[in-house]
């Protein structure tokens, strides 16, 4: 099924009542996975995935999305420090789209600079956490800083608005 890739609000006008949003954070060898409540106010971190071929992660992603009712995906973008759109932001916008496409979830990208850099350096000062199990949480927690910086330049959804329909 082909998707494309939407800015933000219109992604969540594309979701129905109650559906999600996974946050995808595409790292080279772990793919971290967060998931949002179903208002759309506060993400959590769900899980992470070895990263391999795109069908295989296409396939266990869509998978994560059925389960937990998630109607769309944001994914991490990896701009350049001075917030250049370089090779790796190229590579991983195709990425998106490709997972988009195999998935059949629309998909929206954001800015992901320094969250796996934020969340280590959380982890270190306030967490009690060995290097082994902060390797197995960072990805996942890294999810949830993007999504949760999406979801926070989302207007607030109304009760009316809670009603949302997907668009024909």
């Amino acid at each position: 099924m082909r998707m494309s890739l939407f800015n933000v609000p219109d992604l969540q006008s594309r979701l129905s009542r109650n559906q999600r949003l996974l946050g995808i954070d595409p790292g080279s060898r772990i793919i971290g996975i967060a998931l949002s409540d179903v208002l759309l106010g506060i993400a959590s971190p769900y899980g992470s995935i070895r990263r391999g071929k795109l069908r295989v992660n296409a396939e266990e992603i869509a998978a994560i999305a059925r389960k937990e009712e998630a109607g769309g995906m944001i994914i991490g973008l990896p701009l350049s420090m001075d917030g250049s759109f370089g090779p790796a932001a190229q590579a991983a916008r195709d990425w998106a789209i490709a997972l988009s496409d195999a998935t059949g979830l629309p998909a929206a990208l954001w800015d992901e600079r320094e969250t796996s850099s934020r969340v280590h350096q959380l982890l270190i000062s306030s967490a009690d956490l060995g290097r082994k199990r902060r390797a197995a949480v960072v990805d996942k927690m890294a999810a949830a800083v993007m999504l949760q910086s999406a979801l926070d330049a989302l207007p607030p959804i109304s009760h009316a608005a809670s009603d949302r329909t997907p668009p024909p």
